[in-house]
């Protein structure tokens, strides 16, 4: 039997995997283990377990991982997301719809101290939906914005999915970070657009809240100032060399803890809390990528990826077309498995391709990104709808229905980085030299 026909049937018997239930880590170490075993022999399979799983559990880069989620679980239990929340409402919520754009500017904001999407749908339903029935706002206005808005933790810093990437890539952490800031902010403004024209065509979807005055509003600014000179330090580090992505997410985590510890907003069993979610969500993202790494082994003595990008690059067409027939592949994977594990799985086989099309790989990895934000808010695996539902208890139906126009914001999104890739890549170029 051939190399590629051991690879074919390997990628068949994981696919099969999926069925069963059994957890996309296990079953990628499995196959690859397996298929490398047929291929090298079984002794160099079980050294290839060993090392690989080793390799990456006692990563030192693999740390900026833990951290970066160990900052945003501190920051939803110490209650820093409510009081940006609260803040961004003394601007923008006596406008129609006004709630609903406080909690896309608070997420926003919060965005720059937790890098996971399903933790900030599930602190703005538990936060903002409440606040929003409270106004009488229709329930797919703001379940579908909550859902939605979680979706910027995927594509701006400190992004999980994009240190993830960059590990499996070999990109720079930092210059994927920076890429990530135009095109994030861009849909987080076409959110608030798509709110104010929503709610212009039927006012009943937001009425106006309470008129605050500038005095509130002032008061209110050191509580996003605070998150934005910890977001910056982070950033402004990462740019000038001044410490790597881990120190940064141990900067970030370190600056977070001593606020929420100096306002007396986390106590030890709160912190206690934060570390063990942590843990648990770190342990599940280390294993997907030990996995992915085991498999990715297999692939490479098939040949697979390489034939792959050589058949790729021979096709007569446009370039860019095939970056779309690519997003389409980890779409439709992402619809019946984990976005974030799809990724991992797809891009050893995908990134050679870019590579030999000579495309830029951070302009890529952008795209996947937005790929990876629409995945998580369409059916059947919608993690942040999900989340959402579990927490609010509004009906499936009702949140994809307000999901769907703001899916429009990342199409756009993803269309205009077709147009002007200078949007992901501008930042980058600029400061990292």
């Amino acid at each position: 039997m051939s190399e590629v026909m051991v690879g074919l049937l390997g990628m068949a018997s994981l696919l099969l995997f999926f069925l069963t239930g059994i957890e996309l880590g296990f079953a990628m170490a499995l196959v690859g283990v397996i298929g490398f075993g047929i291929i090298v022999s079984p002794h160099a399979a079980m050294n290839l377990l060993a090392k690989d799983v080793f390799d990456v559990f006692a990563s030192y880069g693999f740390t900026v991982i833990p951290l970066f989620i160990l900052m945003g679980q501190i920051a939803f239990n110490a209650g820093i997301a409510k009081r940006l929340y609260n803040a961004s409402y003394k601007f923008v919520g006596h406008i129609p719809g006004g709630m609903a754009m406080a909690t896309v500017v608070g997420a926003t904001a919060f965005k720059a101290i937790c890098g996971s999407s399903p933790a900030t749908a599930a602190t703005f339903a538990s936060i903002a939906v409440p606040e929003m029935d409270r106004y009488h706002y229709d329930k797919k206005l703001s379940t579908g914005i909550v859902a939605s808005v979680g979706t910027l933790g995927i594509l701006m810093p400190p992004s999980v999915t994009l240190v993830v990437f960059g590990m499996i890539t070999g990109l720079s952490i930092g210059k994927l970070f920076l890429a990530g800031l135009i095109p994030g902010l861009i849909i987080a403004s076409f959110f608030i657009v798509t709110i104010y024209g929503w709610c212009k065509i039927n006012p009943r979807l937001g009425p106006k809240g309470e008129r605050s005055t500038w005095r509130e509003r002032i008061a209110s600014l050191p509580e996003i100032g605070l998150v934005l000179l910890i977001f910056l330090m982070m950033i402004v580090g990462l740019m000038k060399g001044l410490f790597t992505p881990t120190e940064a997410g141990s900067v970030g985590t370190g600056l977070v803890l001593l606020l929420s510890f100096a306002r007396r907003d986390l106590d030890f069993k709160g912190f206690i809390k934060s570390v063990a979610e942590s843990l648990k969500t770190a342990c599940m993202v280390l294993m997907l990528i030990a996995g992915s790494t085991i498999l990715g082994h297999f692939l490479a003595v098939t040949k697979i990826p390489m034939i792959a990008a050589d058949w790729v690059a021979g096709l007569h067409l446009n370039r860019y077309l095939i970056i779309v027939i690519i997003g389409l592949i980890y779409q439709t994977g992402g619809s019946f498995i984990d976005d974030l594990a799809f990724m991992i799985l797809a891009t050893p086989i995908f990134f050679p391709v870019i590579i030999k099309l000579g495309l830029d790989p951070i302009w890529f990895g952008i795209i996947i990104a937005i790929t990876v934000m629409i995945g998580v808010v369409i059916p059947p695996v919608a993690m942040n709808v999900f989340v959402v539902k579990n927490i609010t208890k509004v009906p499936f139906n009702v949140i994809y229905k307000g999901v769907y126009p703001f899916l429009i914001s990342l199409v756009v999104c993803a269309a205009l980085l077709f147009v002007f890739p200078q949007l992901a890549t501008f930042l980058p170029n600029l400061l990292m030299k």
